[in-house]
């Protein structure tokens, strides 16, 4: 699929048409904003948010048919990550005058295209996609949202855009921190042990499907209510973190090659003992201090500081024979593609904890802000998905 992508994108140009406004010309539309950042009742209803606008030819119009929450929309909603994702919004700091207010949260989108730029030939519009829309554009708590061709899939086949809505962006970090950064695939999982700490989240359920699916030995960490679940995703060991010393635990278990850690803290502190020596074993985290050093010292200190601490772990930990690596969530409608045929394959299902209506946003924010989430908190737009 990915394949065909890049074969259909280099055949040529796009056929040529004119411009013309969206179907229905409108300049607003129904959308879930924050005006100023704060816990939940920062989050407000308008019909009046502008309408998307697309200012690139490889850019597509969506409309939105379902969304789901991910614990960034949470910090987002609270600030976190404001000075760096408004460098990346405005980096020559032309609009002095504007702030990222209104800002639209929620990441996911499962929908139809709406209207494609002029430089969009693979997808048109009436198809059924689905995309992870970066932190720093405009969210997809809204009737239509605005994407990147490169940023869009089409959607698996066998999922309702309720179901659909759910994989996206915890499928790309799971695909970045396994696949990009730690270097996992299809070919090279054979046999390998595998270790995710906190495996009953989004990004953990996910991870667990992605690792059995390329045939590796995997044992989750999770809590004693999610280990039924956990199994049911393919997980050979679950262990739970409550029934004693998680580290005493794990270490009365052989050795691992890969260790995911969507816990962070304490557990970065012994986490990398477990892994083999001097045999190319990876700790991978997704918990890191780029966007707080950033809030905190500034762009700036921000970045030199960040560099200073990964340069410094990677270092020590790599003088003991393990390597230490960062990794972030990233945008890719390619590897959308690759997940699709997992989806498809019936390798991979999304994992839904809780659908709310489009009205209910405030309430599904309450939801995911109670934490203990069995996989995702989905937003259905449009009814009946």
């Amino acid at each position: 699929v990915a394949g065909g992508r890049a074969l259909r994108w280099a055949s040529g140009r796009a056929p040529a048409r004119g411009l013309r406004a969206s179907p229905r010309a409108r300049s607003a539309m129904p959308s879930w904003i924050i005006d100023r950042y704060g816990s939940n009742e920062v989050l407000r209803f308008t019909r009046d948010m502008m309408f998307p606008i697309i200012h690139f030819p490889n850019e597509v119009i969506i409309k939105v048919h379902a969304a789901s929450l991910n614990p960034i929309d949470l910090s987002m909603r609270s600030g976190y990550g404001a000075t760096a994702l408004n460098m990346k919004r405005d980096p020559l700091k032309l609009k002095t005058g504007e702030t990222e207010f209104p800002l639209t949260l929620g990441r996911d989108v499962s929908g139809v295209v709406m209207e494609c730029g002029l430089g969009v030939s693979y997808f048109k519009p009436g198809d059924e996609v689905w995309a992870a829309i970066p932190p720093w554009k405009q969210g997809t708590l809204s009737e239509f949202v605005v994407a990147s061709g490169n940023e869009v899939s089409f959607k698996p086949k066998c999922l309702s855009h309720t179901e659909a809505a759910a994989l996206p962006y915890v499928g790309l970090t799971a695909w970045s921190a396994l696949n990009h950064v730690g270097g996992l695939n299809q070919s090279n999982c054979s046999g390998k042990r595998i270790l995710i700490l906190g495996a009953s989240g989004g990004v953990g359920t996910f991870a667990v499907q992605l690792m059995k699916a390329w045939d590796a030995h995997v044992t989750a960490v999770c809590s004693h209510d999610a280990s039924p679940l956990v199994k049911k995703l393919g997980a050979d060991d679950v262990i739970d973190y409550k029934a004693g010393n998680l580290e005493e635990q794990l270490k009365t278990l052989p050795l691992f090659d890969f260790i995911l850690d969507n816990v962070g803290g304490s557990t970065e502190k012994w986490a990398l003992d477990l892994l083999k020596k001097w045999s190319g074993a990876t700790y991978v985290t997704l918990v890191t201090p780029f966007l707080i050093n950033m809030d905190k010292l500034g762009v700036a200190d921000g970045m030199l500081q960040t560099g200073v601490t990964v340069g410094s772990k990677t270092l020590k930990h790599l003088l003991k024979g393990v390597h230490y690596r960062w990794a972030f969530f990233m945008p890719s409608g390619p590897s959308l593609d690759e997940i699709a045929e997992l989806v498809d394959s019936g390798k991979i299902q999304p994992v839904i904890d809780e659908v709310f209506s489009f009205s209910e946003v405030p309430k599904a924010f309450q939801k995911l802000e109670g934490g203990h989430a069995r996989g995702k908190t989905v937003i259905n737009v449009i009814s009946r998905q």
